[in-house]
């Protein structure tokens, strides 16, 4: 089992677990934490896809897991890549911009031997060969089709791979001050356990967090919610509930409380002109006036009456 290395900088970032970290007043964070649940669940919709993408076409045993996602400057995620790399610079046909898929050199050459009917494991580090680009490309080119499956209910986007690269160095695909958003994947091919990341540019992928509407549904899930709703509306709508008409309270002493025998009286603050208040759970929803119907006491529902400004509070 070999495991591709990583940067001090990266290795103990994840390794710190729930201690803190450093914050940089430069660089406020903008990902609001529904930007941050958004994106967990497309990036791990993408995660399960990707894992039985590569075990079907590998004949390997994949798993593909979210680690984390974070919020970079593209000079501090380029610093963070090993040299070399498989860096995939990926088209997000309508959005503006271009994101990175980058996947670990020794991850990229199991996967190819895998392909070619090998046993996989550890791999030589190398530049590919004519024969093994078409490979690498064709498996690439199925995880950006699982990628634009994690985010299809956030935005009908086609990602197209323009071109691979093996240096993150040499590449332009943004300024270095340029904010990012990446998403880090444990991935293991058999037994083969490297890191794998995604890089989305924050320009491209804000607006599409910041829509209000980011599900379209159809006719017929649409009919589906409208049903649903019908019967939760009428399933409350026939739920019962206590419901009590009161006067306002009054204060006693304890000791009064424990003196009380039949017969005694106890004034009550409640004036004779106002109603009487209709409560559920506390709630004042209605008032209403004492009364009878034939053998039984009964209240009758009556205009809320307006608070006077002495009542209220209000000069």
């Amino acid at each position: 089992m070999t495991n591709a290395a990583r940067t001090p900088g990266r290795l103990s970032r994840r390794g710190q677990g729930g201690g803190p970290t450093a914050y940089d007043f430069r660089k406020p964070i903008k990902l609001s934490r529904e930007h941050i649940r958004t994106l967990q669940i497309a990036f791990e919709t993408y995660a399960r896809s990707c894992g039985t993408l590569l075990t079907t076409r590998l004949r390997a045993v994949s798993n593909v897991t979210l680690a984390s996602i974070e919020q970079l400057n593209y000079d501090e995620y380029v610093a963070a890549l090993n040299n070399p790399t498989v860096i995939a610079v990926v088209v997000l046909d309508p959005l503006p911009g271009s994101a990175l898929m980058e996947i670990a050199t020794s991850a990229s050459m199991t996967a190819i031997d895998h392909m070619l009917g090998g046993p996989g494991g550890a791999q030589p580090e190398r530049p590919l060969t004519e024969v093994e680009m078409p490979l690498l490309r064709g498996l690439l080119e199925r995880m950006l089709g699982e990628l634009r499956y994690g985010f299809e209910t956030l935005v009908d986007m086609s990602p197209k791979l323009k071109e691979i690269e093996y240096n993150a160095q040499f590449l332009r695909a943004h300024q270095p001050g340029d904010a990012c958003v990446i998403a880090s994947f444990d991935m293991k091919i058999g037994a083969e356990e490297t890191m794998h990341t995604i890089c989305l540019p924050f320009n491209t992928i804000l607006p599409v967090l910041s829509r209000t509407e980011t599900v379209v549904l159809s006719d017929a899930e649409r009919a589906a919610k409208d049903l649903a709703m019908r019967n939760l509306t009428a399933g409350l709508s026939s739920a019962p509930l206590d419901v009590a008409v009161r006067f306002q309270p009054i204060r006693m002493r304890t000791d009064d409380i424990v003196d009380l025998r039949p017969g005694d009286v106890v004034p009550l603050g409640h004036p004779t002109s106002q109603p009487l208040e209709v409560t559920v759970n506390e709630t004042v929803f209605a008032h209403a006036v004492p009364g009878n119907q034939g053998a039984r006491l009964a209240c009758l529902v009556v205009p809320t009456p307006k608070e006077s400004p002495k009542e209220s509070g209000r000069p």
